[in-house]
């Protein structure tokens, strides 16, 4: 979970599973800055040097891993990353199964689930038990406390069986998320479309949602809530590497919102925010791997005070009312 700027002093708890991205160019795993504040991680390693490499990079970014547990049969799981020309990626995973697949529920740190204000969690951790019924009870002991629920579904494909399966099982539990962040393709993806606009966005609203964001690459991103939506720019950089945008986006979102949830509310302020997380995101690409290319807050401040957002034209369907 990435954080930017300021003290904080809401829990931020990351629900779901690491892995070692391994990206061309870059020998073995790469750690550094970029992780931090009050955040912390639930989830399981494996007992091996990778998984005791990422456990340690989250204690050196001041990410609390009082919720992460060690398998001794189960490797950390990895993840094999072939760049394209335009910085886009495809994925070839290694995790048959590995340690977070095998969490089970009576492992979990209930403690640290209450104490969250923002609980954070995606859909690969729903791909197979025991780690699918681990993640339905935090999500309920997480609501119980009163804890905002934020919903990024992180499709990958080609972990699910099938792509039926997939969707499926991230719809079973999206009534349940105060926050939901998707992007064009998985919204296409999740609505069985080729049209990413304002009435597709929509048809996944619920009436417990508080927010849904719908981020477009290179083109910003769209916002809805109960009173309002509209779109935010997104800034002109050179892309290497699109690995960890959407994570930096997500926790940059987070981390503004934890202490003062009436951002949602706000028009004007909920747009400075989400500006601010589409700079964060923008930055990630500028760098190969995720956590070594998370900006820092001078880096995000500098390019939201550098030229003017680039423009895209994108089309979508007029607003229509809903309650």
């Amino acid at each position: 979970m990435a954080y930017y700027g300021g003290s904080s002093n809401g829990l931020i708890v990351s629900f779901g599973e690491m892995l070692i991205d391994f990206v061309p160019t870059v020998s073995g795993a790469v750690a550094g800055p970029g992780l931090g504040g009050n955040a912390a991680f639930i989830g399981k390693l494996g007992d091996d040097e990778f998984g005791r490499m990422l456990a340690g990079i989250l204690k050196e970014n001041g990410v609390s891993t009082d919720g992460v547990t060690f398998d001794g049969g189960a490797r950390t799981a990895l993840a094999f990353v072939t760049l394209r020309a335009d910085g886009e990626r495809q994925f070839m995973f290694y995790r048959n199964p590995s340690a977070d697949m095998l969490l089970a529920p009576h492992e979990l740190n209930f403690h640290l689930i209450r104490s969250a204000k923002v609980f954070h969690y995606g859909s690969i951790s729903l791909i197979a038990e025991p780690c699918r019924s681990a993640h339905f009870k935090a999500m309920e002991v997480a609501k119980d406390a009163g804890a905002l629920l934020s919903y990024d579904p992180n499709l990958r494909l080609p972990l699910w069986p099938s792509a039926e399966e997939a969707r499926e099982q991230i719809l079973s539990i999206w009534e349940k998320a105060d926050v939901i962040k998707v992007s064009d393709e998985e919204l296409q993806f999740l609505t069985q479309t080729n049209i990413v606009d304002d009435e597709c966005a929509m048809s996944l609203w619920h009436h417990n949602l508080k927010l849904l964001l719908v981020t477009l690459g290179d083109r910003g991103c769209r916002y809805y809530t109960k009173n309002f939506k509209g779109a935010v720019d997104t800034y002109q950089v050179k892309t290497v590497d699109t690995t960890g945008a959407g994570d930096s986006f997500v926790g940059a979102l987070l981390c503004k919102i934890v202490d003062d949830q009436f951002i949602i509310q706000k028009e004007e302020r909920l747009k400075q925010v989400l500006r601010y997380a589409c700079a964060c995101g923008a930055i990630t690409t500028t760098k190969k791997g995720a956590i070594p290319a998370l900006p820092t807050h001078s880096q995000v401040l500098t390019l939201l005070d550098g030229p003017k957002r680039t423009r895209r034209s994108f089309s979508f369907r007029s607003w229509f009312s809903f309650v």
